[in-house]
């Protein structure tokens, strides 16, 4: 038994170990942001784990005592363990008094440097959850006007962003462990994040708030790079789409696609679904529901219900000759 028990233990710590790392991790700060919140998740543990320590030796310590009076001849203990009790508890009381102050200097220094305005004018993003992807929009620096990609954050190295977030239907919950906190989005109401990214690479994000059947498949991929490669990239989100026309551009103009997506630069101009202007240049379809392959668009395009069940997008009822010219079209969208 107690070699299943070590098992067990070990098994288990080693599962705890495992969550602790990765693309979505707290433990592996990429903005100033995350690294403040870590400094305070660290102190708050540390503290806790103290206090814990602290509360075991008491009961060590009551265990001895009860032992010693029972053993005693005449039934009585030590005169000198209730003096003992007695400083033991002042001290525990000090200690408690003690923690608590720490903790909430903390907690409010942690809050002030959060709140804390950019120094330099920050890249404003517009993030609109919806059931289940998320809508995303740049203002542009050059022209002040805003541009609209979805399912994918893109955000320079160093450079401080300000996120206004909100929903469209539900409450969602904004979650990208590696750059921030957890932060609500609300129909009707508009929330502030800022971050200020020290990393470059990806991390994934994720909604934290229950929102629904495909919870679980509402994924915020995030690319963090250096300033001159997301210029580069933000100066390409701006233009059109710039695939020659085909027969799959005609089938997504006149058929139902054009009633929910917005290609830039055709007749395309839904706004119900994502932007599909530079669809090719995105990692994954779906908010994080499937890579970007051929077959995976194929898929999706024919049946999203049995990908995704209960998302909004309806089948396209296309049969398969005009489903490959549309996935043709779409795969030159980058």
């Amino acid at each position: 038994m107690t070699r299943v028990l070590l098992r067990l233990g070990l098994a288990t710590a080693l599962t705890a170990v495992a969550g602790c790392a990765g693309e979505q991790s707290v433990l592996a700060p990429g903005s100033d942001q995350a690294r403040d919140l870590l400094v305070l998740g660290v102190l708050l543990t540390l503290t806790c784990a103290l206090a814990y320590l602290v509360v075991l030796t008491f009961l060590s310590a009551a265990l001895a005592r009860r032992r010693r009076t029972a053993a005693a001849a005449d039934g009585a203990g030590d005169p000198g363990d209730d003096a003992r009790l007695a400083r033991g508890l002042k001290l525990w009381i000090g200690f408690v008094g003690a923690g608590v102050c720490l903790l909430s200097v903390a907690s409010f220094t942690a809050d002030r440097v959060l709140a804390r305005p950019a120094a330099s004018p920050p890249l404003d993003v517009r993030i609109t959850g919806h059931q289940w992807w998320w809508r995303i929009a740049y203002r542009d620096p050059t022209s002040g006007q805003w541009i609209e990609t979805a399912n994918e954050l893109h955000l320079p190295l160093g450079r401080p962003v300000r996120l206004e977030l909100t929903s469209a239907d539900v409450i969602h919950s904004f979650w990208v462990p590696g750059l921030h906190g957890k932060l609500d989005m609300i129909p009707g109401r508009t929330n502030v994040l800022a971050i200020t990214p020290q990393k470059a690479g990806w991390t994934r994000g994720q909604c934290g708030e229950f929102c629904g059947l495909q919870h679980a498949q509402m994924a915020l991929w995030t690319k963090v790079e250096a300033p001159g490669a997301f210029d580069a990239w933000l100066a390409n989100q701006v233009r059109p789409a710039q695939a020659p026309a085909s027969p799959g551009l005609q089938l997504i103009e006149t058929g139902p696609c054009a009633a929910c997506h917005t290609v830039r630069g055709t007749r395309a101009a839904g706004r119900a679904g994502p932007d599909l202007t530079h669809l090719a240049a995105r990692r994954d379809l779906a908010a994080g529901t499937l890579p970007f392959t051929r077959g995976g668009l194929a898929g999706w395009i024919s049946q999203p219900q049995a990908l995704k069940p209960g998302a909004e997008m309806p089948p396209s009822g296309l049969d398969g000759q005009q489903t490959q010219q549309v996935v043709a079209y779409l795969e030159a969208l980058k």
